[in-house]
């Protein structure tokens, strides 16, 4: 799985064509995905500073206890991490943000966890 398998090279050029209209700046940061095969991560991101401002993944602590004790799928780690990420942005006084999908499809667990993050109060 290196830099020259078509799949890497395609979601990097999908990537690619999304941020180029998208940034996020100080009043409204980026709100950004990594989905990998295992687990999920997300970032809200100052461009104009290329800062990370707050961050939450399907490895955090508070998450894993969540997920082993109901036993859950990567679908509703993925809601637990939007849930997580937008709790934390509040207290940092982040209100709105930029959604970046980061090349994937706005389907799954990509949906699942921009659908927490708007029901813990994010605005996108």
């Amino acid at each position: 799985m290196g830099k020259t398998n078509p799949s890497y090279v395609a979601r990097k050029r999908r990537q690619a064509r999304v941020r180029k209209h998208l940034s996020g700046l100080p009043e409204r940061p980026r709100l950004n995905v990594f989905r990998s095969l295992n687990h999920i991560y997300a970032q809200v991101i100052d461009d104009t500073k290329g800062v990370t401002l707050v961050s939450a993944s399907s490895l955090d602590s508070n998450v894993r206890e969540a997920e082993i004790a109901a036993g859950k799928g990567k679908t509703e780690r993925a809601s637990l991490v939007g849930k997580l990420v937008a709790e934390r942005a509040l207290e940092a006084g982040i209100t709105q943000v930029v959604f970046d999908r980061g090349g994937y499809k706005y389907h799954g667990r990509v949906k699942a966890l921009a659908d927490a993050s708007r029901e813990a109060g994010l605005k996108f």
